[in-house]
């Protein structure tokens, strides 16, 4: 797994993860978001989250932290007025904007691991996927496509690719895998591409 951001200063070996504050119609969509968080720290990962304390962002951040691990949330100001903000975090910073959040998500990661989730979720995950397409950052971003929940999503994504309106080794940044030690082993084993002249180029 690159731990390399684009400014080329070392990342620590955290994973950012993405997914839904409400826990879902299925019980297993908790009972993977534990799995998610323990695994994690047996891999040697810290996890990087939005910071609150309820649906499947909650179940990461507690499995993490009763596993041990390092747990680091970023919460916007307005949401920890509605208090959802976890309390029992190894470090929760509070931010004033969603822009904010996804940055310093982004500045704390070293991966970005994709869960079920809604408008946000999937809002962030094609966030940090266009921020690796600009060589923004170089690190790998995976959907746990967990019982085919992203395959539509997967599917729309090579649709794009037929039209035209993609590019193939773009389409090939995103790492998927219906399995969570599969999805973990693809991002370690990933070598970012060589980055682009002009994302290296400096500014007049």
């Amino acid at each position: 797994m690159s731990t390399r951001p684009s400014d080329g200063s070392p990342s620590p070996r955290r994973i950012c993860v993405f997914c839904a504050s409400s826990t879902g119609s299925s019980p297993e969509y908790a009972e993977l978001a534990t799995r998610v968080g323990r695994s994690l720290v047996e891999r040697g990962y810290g996890v990087v989250y939005g910071g609150a304390n309820r649906g499947l962002m909650g179940r990461v951040a507690d499995a993490a932290l009763e596993a041990g691990g390092e747990v680091l949330g970023v919460l916007p100001f307005g949401l920890q007025a509605m208090e959802v903000a976890h309390e029992g975090l190894t470090q929760l910073e509070i931010v004033d904007t969603l822009h904010e959040r996804k940055a310093r998500m982004m500045e704390l990661s070293s991966g970005f691991l994709v869960l079920p989730g809604g408008h946000g979720t999937l809002e962030e995950f094609f966030e940090v996927l266009t921020w690796l397409q600009l060589a923004i950052h170089d690190h790998p971003v995976g959907v746990l496509n967990h019982g085919g929940f992203y395959d539509h999503i997967l599917a729309h994504l090579d649709h794009v690719v037929t039209q035209g309106l993609l590019r193939p080794e773009h389409r090939d940044l995103l790492l998927a895998d219906p399995s969570l030690d599969g999805i973990l082993d693809a991002m370690e084993r990933y070598q970012a591409p060589p980055r682009p002249t002009w994302a290296t180029r400096p500014r007049p």
